[in-house]
């Protein structure tokens, strides 16, 4: 009878230990199966990157460019230039790792509140509906940032009949110009770094004087206080919008066009 219980003692002491082990393991692989969890938890939470506004690195400079006579008859523009040569790659194009255009330096031409016009000759037709419009042109940079400097542009309100310009007046109120981003912008090089351009006309930019406010697919918002151009950086594939909107002492200026929204497309590369 001792004998008999001694074997049951034994016996339940083994399998307590045998039930202690499987535990323990149980426990061990359930831990690793929430670090595991965890680990994949942090991996997604830090996928998702805030789309941030960064500025240009200083890019090729143009202090001679100059438009020294712009008109507008029989349905043509004609630009007469100096200091600056259209259809040409900037310099410093491939250094820049950002949309260029292939055909080369251009004007742009904004006309009230469309998106601008990309011409790569001084001389084109261009239709223009009779009445008065806000216009905006000025060199440009093959990969479309504007010359930023006074002789490289015109902002005038026109009065246009038939095909050609009436009367012209240099624009009197300040307002912004909206430029960049525009269209599709396909691959990493394009995606990657996508530029923000603007033109401000009498509103210059400082802590104490005008902003331009961008607020990036109606949550990311940004005050910018200094014009040069900007790269958008970690901007979602698909549509994405701008809004860009002239300030002052913290209200929304009254002006002409303000603000502007533009919408334009992120896209994978088909080798991507």
């Amino acid at each position: 009878m001792r004998f008999y219980s001694f074997l049951t003692f034994i016996c339940l002491a083994l399998l307590a230990t045998s039930c202690g082990n499987r535990t323990e393991a149980d426990h061990t692989s359930e831990d690793n199966a929430m670090k595991a969890d965890d680990s994949a938890m942090t991996m997604t939470e830090g996928s998702i990157v805030d789309v941030s506004l960064e500025p240009m690195p200083a890019t090729q400079e143009f202090q001679d460019a100059v438009i020294s006579d712009w008109t507008y008859t029989d349905g043509k523009f004609n630009y007469e230039t100096s200091g600056y040569e259209f259809a040409v790659p900037t310099p410093d194009a491939d250094a820049l790792m950002c949309a260029n255009s292939g055909k080369g330096q251009h004007a742009h031409l904004i006309i009230d509140n469309e998106p601008y016009i990309a011409k790569y000759e001084p001389s084109f037709e261009q239709s223009i509906e009779d009445g008065y419009h806000h216009i905006l042109t000025f060199l440009s940079r093959s990969y479309h940032e504007s010359i930023k400097t006074p002789a490289a542009h015109r902002a005038v309100m026109a009065s246009v009949k038939n095909g050609a310009f009436v009367k012209t007046a240099p624009i009197s109120d300040p307002m912004l110009f909206y430029s960049r981003p525009k269209g599709t912008y396909t691959g990493k090089k394009e995606t990657e770094n996508v530029m923000l351009d603007f033109y401000p006309v009498n509103a210059p930019l400082g802590a104490n004087e005008y902003q331009v406010k961008a607020v990036v697919n109606g949550k990311e918002e940004f005050m910018i206080d200094t014009w040069q151009p900007y790269y958008l950086k970690n901007l979602p594939m698909g549509e994405n919008t701008v809004e860009l909107t002239l300030m002052k002492d913290g209200e929304k200026v009254d002006a002409p066009l303000n603000p502007v929204t533009r919408t334009f497309t992120l896209a994978e590369a088909p080798a991507e």
